[in-house]
């Protein structure tokens, strides 16, 4: 069994398919989505589909809650479309829903969006979409944080974090940052596997898996 890891699909449905046949995923593995299945690229609906799909056939997959599910839910809350959200990939999802606003999409897609929890530990990794907020006694009491947080690494308490190490998406990172993370880990204790699937800037263009039982990383380009 391996313990693998994907972040920030962002509606990039047959690059996450490509990229589950590149690293051979079999139901004798554990994999970590952490967050961001939605938006900007085609096929929103698609990535969530295809997982559940995975799910019923047996595939062992875990599922986190990403800024972008949020963005979408504050606007089923508010009953009117979050502006930001619109302007960062949400009209892309409501285009693969074939909605005119978030109240157009299926009851089911929204309940699994609500419930999908914000972290996850699993042997000696905390799964996390953002990342952690050390400036608090307990940083997994820090829900917002664990969506929204950008430059923490030099706030991490060691102390706390102990053994564990944490591996995060949401902040996009270029290939070659990512694999030198990846050489570090156990030093570091964190690795960001947003590989800017969705950017079209030199290094980034990836969606990125780690094999983390075996340490080794994957990248598939999006396929446009």
């Amino acid at each position: 069994m391996r313990i693998l890891a994907i972040s920030d699909i962002h509606g990039c449905c047959d690059t996450f398919k490509a990229l589950l046949q590149q690293i051979k995923f079999t139901k004798k593995d554990q994999l970590f989505l952490v967050g961001d299945f939605i938006d900007r690229g085609s096929n929103s609906k698609g990535v969530i589909d295809h997982i559940w799909a995975l799910q019923a056939d047996g595939f062992q997959i875990t599922c986190l809650k990403g800024n972008h599910e949020e963005l979408l839910l504050k606007g089923i809350k508010t009953g009117q479309d979050d502006l930001t959200w619109l302007m960062h990939g949400g009209k892309n999802t409501l285009a693969s829903f074939k909605a005119n606003s978030t109240l157009d999409i299926p009851t089911k897609y929204i309940q699994w969006m609500e419930n999908l929890p914000l972290f996850v530990e699993h042997d000696s990794y905390i799964f996390v979409h953002a990342g952690l907020n050390f400036d608090v006694p307990n940083p997994l009491d820090a829900k917002h944080s664990m969506l929204w947080i950008r430059n923490w690494y030099d706030n991490i308490n060691y102390d706390w974090l102990k053994n564990r190490i944490i591996v995060h998406g949401h902040t996009p990172t270029s290939k070659p940052e990512i694999e030198l993370m990846l050489d570090k880990l156990e030093y570091l204790q964190y690795l960001d596997i947003d590989a800017g699937c969705i950017f079209n800037y030199q290094g980034f263009g990836n969606l990125c898996a780690v094999d983390l039982t075996n340490r080794k990383l994957y990248f598939k380009q999006r396929n446009l």
